[in-house]
């Protein structure tokens, strides 16, 4: 039998509702709560222990969260890490992805989660670890767990596995070669699809491209000696000491760091956090990728009013669209506030 450990939040650890969930977090031995209808529904791993911790707590002290309930494991046995369910709550959802790919990361072992589509859980982790669709509420608790609990016994007893859309979960944009049992070559295929396309059939590509928000144009500056330009960057350049603690992928926050006063940003002072290149150039002149020393004299030209005197930073790496259309629209929010009339954004 395998070992499996579960993850809570404060309300369905049996703690407490709205008014716990500054809960710090607890490792208990056994099944608590939800932990139980796992047990149940496994048929191959016996929960061992569930760690419990409040919502507020982990959205507040997200880092401190995740080295605490790091700890709880160490020298901990187990094979398979569940999350959830967490249905349509943003903030448990947003906890149990945290969690499970800090553990996926360290511990190396599968983990699983449950939320329903419009968590926004869904789209910041489901390229990161398997989630299952589920119900808006715990109405649907146990229809949830038993589908997570089903697939989990086939991971850990080795058997063969199906696609996402075979197994019933969220599509992660993972390809993998697989050997055809009826043997119909690509050729014959392809041209099955194009004559049902052209007759107006139904068909199913093997190769579905995701839809992607489509962004209007904004309109162009009509004078641009007038205008107040920042500058936005994906390129990871902060402060040495990087006080926001952005990550070097898969980044889920964002820094704005004060340029008053400055030409140019100056190695030793900034650096990049960036995971996805060579840091060397730079961290030798961060200029090359937030430009500050051209920016700064193309401000004393005259060439256009002023610069804002905060650059915006985060790592583009990795970034889930939704963990960057978060972002983003919060940086937006204080450049329209500050009277921000364009952005230069830069990148690798």
């Amino acid at each position: 039998m395998k070992k499996g450990i579960v993850y809570l939040n404060q309300f369905f650890g049996q703690i407490g509702g709205e008014d716990k969930a500054d809960f710090a977090p607890e490792i208990r031995e056994g099944q608590i709560g939800a932990s139980m209808a796992f047990n149940a529904a496994l048929k191959n791993v016996e929960i061992t222990h569930t760690l419990i911790c409040g919502d507020n707590f982990m959205g507040s002290n997200e880092e401190e969260a995740v080295k605490q309930l790091m700890g709880f494991l160490e020298g901990k046995e187990f094979d398979v890490f569940f999350a959830g369910p967490a249905f349509q709550a943003g903030r448990y959802g947003n906890a149990c992805g945290v969690i499970c790919k800090a553990v996926q990361e360290k511990y190396n072992v599968p983990v699983f989660s449950s939320m329903h589509i419009e968590n926004p859980g869904v789209e910041m982790f489901k390229k990161d670890f398997i989630i299952f669709p589920g119900g808006k509420s715990a109405a649907a608790m146990r229809k949830d767990i038993k589908k997570i609990a089903a697939y989990a016994d086939k991971v850990v007893a080795g058997l063969p596995l199906g696609s996402a859309e075979d197994e019933g979960y969220y599509t992660r944009g993972i390809r993998h070669q697989v050997w055809r049992e009826d043997k119909v070559p690509a050729t014959d295929r392809v041209i099955d699809m194009l004559l049902k396309k052209i007759n107006n059939q139904d068909y199913t590509t093997e190769l579905p491209i995701p839809k992607m928000d489509l962004v209007p144009f904004a309109n162009p500056i009509e004078d641009l000696s007038q205008a107040k330009i920042a500058v936005l960057t994906t390129s990871g350049i902060v402060p040495v000491d990087n006080p926001d603690r952005i990550q070097s992928a898969s980044a889920t926050r964002w820094g704005k760091y004060d340029i008053t006063g400055m030409d140019r940003l100056e190695g030793g002072v900034f650096k990049t956090i960036h995971a996805g290149f060579d840091p060397a150039a730079a961290d030798a002149d961060p200029n090359v990728c937030v430009p500050i020393d051209v920016l700064r004299s193309y401000e004393k030209d005259g060439r256009f009013k002023e610069l804002y005197p905060y650059f915006y930073t985060t790592v583009g790496t990795g970034t889930t669209q939704g963990e960057a259309a978060r972002m983003g629209k919060e940086i937006v929010a204080e450049l329209l506030a500050a009277g921000v009339d364009a952005v230069i954004m830069t990148s690798t």
